[in-house]
């Protein structure tokens, strides 16, 4: 029986407060510093690097982790990994979804699918660079885990969450000391690249007078884009917000299933498929939406269940709370002897992912350069809502076809980026061999996404 004065009653709670707390917090300081609100910083990457701040602090003084003591359940860094590993699923689960009702033509569709090879090819850039310089640091210090320079595309392109999975897989299963940390930290890194990058290049438009940047501040919604035709009413016999929390829930408990099932079948697996536990969320929570799709047609259903007004609040609720806790759970006493790596692929990292994706927009999407290529480099060196709001810098009302290609360019992005996450888990047993093959499925993208150039040429 437990006592409710317990801390193992509270401390969850006690957890969960302080990362919204430091969330509200880094808000407060963001809007009253004038370099920090026009660094384009986001609010959780702050929250997060203040509550390490605060860590770093605590421990100076007592010796002991803040996160660890028995106010926040005497376990607070592990259930930090826990809380950013389920938020990113529950993220892309909540994005998924939202429903759309555009029709795409064809250049909007080649657009669309340039977008998502372009991902894939950013993250196989990120993969071959990053595993070259580790590569090349296990022969100068011993002990190096070769294999460290994959985790660049996953904290730079895939964000906080992934970063911890893969970084998991490789501290418990190929002995990487640290790993976790340092997928976090490569993660923190792209944030600051995707905010400090952003604001340079936004810097050098605006001195070019080539765009007009927006102030702060957002117009108001219309009550179409809160409430649609036929929904549900927001406050019936049950809330409306519960009901998407509800359908959240569902799709995520189906894809565990599913991970349960498939850990069985492929039991050598395991840790790789719950790894992908939001890209198998991604796929539960749109049969979810088909069911309750076809159940519509078929008069069973008479009412629409899904808000995408909602959907959206959920979905950056649950990504704010993933990065903030991404960044806190960092051990930093564990990586004193990568911060010089660290650092380096911070740096290259920022620079091959502005410059490739600089030269693809220029030449694939001419009629909106600046555009596709500041929500492209956000999202690849942070996550989607990072690259809308240096997007929302010089396109406030999205008038330009960016925004939509972000979130269209997941399907082909998952199909093409799926091989890359499977071999990023061959990359520690044979290190030279997954370069080789990243190296040529890399020439192999640029085939496919300068395929109009390419083949004209040839033609003449």
């Amino acid at each position: 029986m437990e006592n409710f004065w317990d801390f193992k009653v509270w401390g969850g709670l006690n957890l969960f407060t302080i990362l919204l707390l430091s969330l509200l917090f880094a808000n407060m300081i963001k809007r009253s510093v004038s370099f920090l609100r026009n660094s384009l910083i986001p609010t959780s990457v702050l929250g997060g690097i203040l509550l390490l701040i605060a860590s770093a602090i605590f421990k100076g003084f007592t010796g002991n982790d803040l996160l660890e003591i028995d106010f926040f359940g005497g376990n607070g860094i592990a259930n930090m990994e826990i809380i950013t590993y389920h938020t990113l699923a529950l993220g892309f689960i909540a994005s998924s979804f939202k429903t759309s009702n555009d029709k795409l033509t064809k250049q909007r569709t080649v657009e669309i699918f340039n977008t998502g090879v372009t991902t894939v090819s950013t993250y196989l850039l990120q993969a071959v660079v990053g595993f070259g310089i580790t590569i090349i640091a296990a022969l100068i210090i011993a002990d190096f885990f070769p294999a460290a320079g994959i985790l660049l595309p996953f904290g730079f392109g895939q964000g906080t969450g992934q970063a911890l999975n893969y970084g998991t897989i490789y501290e418990t299963q190929y002995g990487f000391a640290g790993g976790k940390s340092f997928g976090l930290t490569i993660a923190a890194l792209g944030f600051l690249s995707a905010s400090f990058g952003g604001v340079a290049h936004l810097f050098l438009l605006k001195k070019r007078g080539k765009v007009i940047i927006r102030t702060e501040g957002e117009g108001a919604l219309s009550s179409e884009q809160v409430q649609g035709s036929n929904e549900i009413p927001m406050q019936g016999s049950m809330d409306k917000m519960t009901v998407q929390v509800a359908l959240i829930a569902a799709a995520y408990s189906l894809s565990y299933l599913l991970m349960n099932v498939l850990g069985g079948l492929l039991p050598g697996m395991r840790s790789v498929i719950f790894g992908f536990n939001f890209l198998l969320g991604v796929l539960t929570a749109t049969l979810v939406k088909l069911v309750i799709g076809k159940l519509q047609q078929k008069g069973l259903v008479h009412r629409q269940y899904i808000n995408n007004f909602l959907m959206t609040r959920a979905s950056n609720f649950f990504f704010d709370i993933m990065v903030v806790a991404g960044i806190a759970a960092i051990r930093l006493d564990v990586l004193e002897r990568y911060w010089g790596i660290m650092l380096i692929l911070g740096v290259v990292g920022l620079v091959i992912t502005y410059a490739y994706n600089r030269f693809v927009a220029v030449k694939l999407f001419p009629h909106y350069v600046e555009e596709q290529f500041l929500m492209m480099y956000g999202m690849l060196t942070g996550t989607a809502s990072t690259g809308v709001i240096l997007l929302r810098e010089i396109d406030g009302d999205f008038k330009s076809p960016a925004a939509d290609n972000m979130v269209y360019q997941n399907f082909p992005a998952i199909v093409f980026g799926f091989p890359m996450m499977l071999l990023a888990t061959l990359a520690p047993q044979q290190p030279i061999l997954t370069l080789i093959i990243l190296v040529l499925f890399f020439i192999a993208m640029n085939i496919l996404l300068f395929r109009s150039f390419i083949f004209k040429k040839r033609a003449r």
